[in-house]
């Protein structure tokens, strides 16, 4: 979107966060009912909060590298930018428009892996239950 003029980079932005907004809702609550589906009972509000915890530091760890990338790519020569011609319009902030097209190739390649990630590990099929069979009672009590 950092290729784009005000009134288009609005648009897309409106757009951009309906989708988030939507693709969010759809993936939080089937994400956490997969996660947590084989964790016994006294065990599930432990691995809820393991979930949580990897989801939040995923979550930072991402924002902190998009940041870096994003700083790091504006501190570029503009004149080097501007050589390349991919930004059309206002030429004075081809710094920080570069920087966030990088930052947000970087968050594309990471949705591209984590698609990848998910085809490769989750199982096709799911794993039969085996029947509960009750505890043998112990000895001496």
């Amino acid at each position: 979107m950092t290729f784009t003029l005000i009134g288009q980079y609005i648009v897309l932005s409106v757009i951009g966060f309906t989708l988030f907004g939507i693709g969010l809702g759809f993936f939080a609550t089937p994400s956490t009912d997969a996660a947590l589906s084989n964790v016994p009972d006294d065990e599930a509000g432990a691995a809820a909060g393991i979930y949580k915890m990897a989801s939040s530091l995923g979550n930072a760890i991402g924002v902190a590298v998009s940041a870096a990338l994003y700083v790091a790519a504006q501190a570029m020569d503009p004149a080097t930018i501007r050589s390349w011609g991919l930004f059309i319009g206002n030429q004075e902030n081809v710094g920080l428009r570069f920087g966030g097209a990088v930052g947000i190739l970087f968050n594309l390649l990471m949705v591209v892996v984590a698609i990848i990630a998910i085809m490769v590990t989750v199982p096709d099929e799911r794993p039969v239950k085996r029947p509960e069979v009750p505890a043998t009672p112990s000895i001496g009590s």
